[in-house]
């Protein structure tokens, strides 16, 4: 996938990272995390093992959150680090090639949780989340331009993956596995484009924004039929005379 190799170029290693946060102070409750080293054409060349831990938040979790992760209040007092104590623990396993990393989320929610986790925590190491915050790559935002639902809306990770035939890995919402599965997207964007020009091919079809000239071609097209100048021209007129 041309866009995503020109995210990662020059790139050795990128860090797959899934944060939960509490519901209404979006503080981090758990951090997952898989790193890994990159061939020259941007796939994955190996995963390593993957980074987990839970985080203590000074806020409460919420219902919903609790619900959606499983994650509650005994199990952060029992096994929880602090923000501040998770961070060098996070760098030491990215190790000596942090500043040179890319870190890919999906969706720009879990760079709202560091920054709000540092908010409330600011004792935290603010090197460590302006370094992850500035060689940031939002994989939704990248792939939802090619790729959205017959109602023209952004697909959720899951729906993703299952879309390139990527098992799910259970529980979901649980950090490192949807880390992990971050991961395997971002390898199948490279080996199955035709699922990725096929989905294009119905945003364009689908955008407000297109031309109806040019939509009608681009009907034309995935019918089977050959278009050319002359076809254009005659959709022209039929939008002008």
């Amino acid at each position: 996938m041309k866009k995503l190799k020109k995210q990662v170029q020059g790139r050795k290693q990128i860090i797959f990272l899934d944060l939960e946060g509490t519901q209404f102070t979006h503080e981090m409750i758990a951090i997952g995390a898989v790193k890994a080293t990159l061939n020259k054409d941007g796939t994955i060349k190996k995963l390593f093992p993957g980074f987990k831990k839970y985080v203590l938040s000074k806020h409460n979790i919420g219902r919903v959150v609790e619900e959606l992760t499983g994650i509650n209040g005994d199990l952060l007092a029992k096994e929880g680090l602090t923000f501040d104590e998770v961070l060098p623990l996070f760098k030491k396993y990215v190790g000596n090639n942090f500043s040179k990393s890319k870190f890919v989320t999906f969706g720009t929610h879990d760079i709202r949780i560091l920054k709000q986790s540092l908010l409330y925590t600011p004792e935290g190491d603010h090197g460590i989340v302006t370094t992850i915050v500035k060689n940031n790559l939002d994989l939704s935002g990248l792939v939802n331009e090619f790729i959205k639902d017959e109602n023209n809306n952004t697909l959720s990770l899951a729906n993703l993956c299952k879309l390139f035939g990527i098992s799910p890995i259970e529980p979901l919402h649980d950090p490192l596995n949807d880390a992990l599965m971050l991961a395997y997207l971002y390898n199948e964007l490279f080996k199955k484009i035709d699922i990725i020009k096929e989905r294009y091919a119905s945003v364009l079809l689908n955008a407000n924004n297109v031309a109806r000239p040019i939509k009608k071609l681009l009907q034309k097209i995935k019918a089977g039929e050959s278009v050319n100048y002359d076809d254009l021209y005659h959709y022209l007129q039929e939008e002008i005379e």
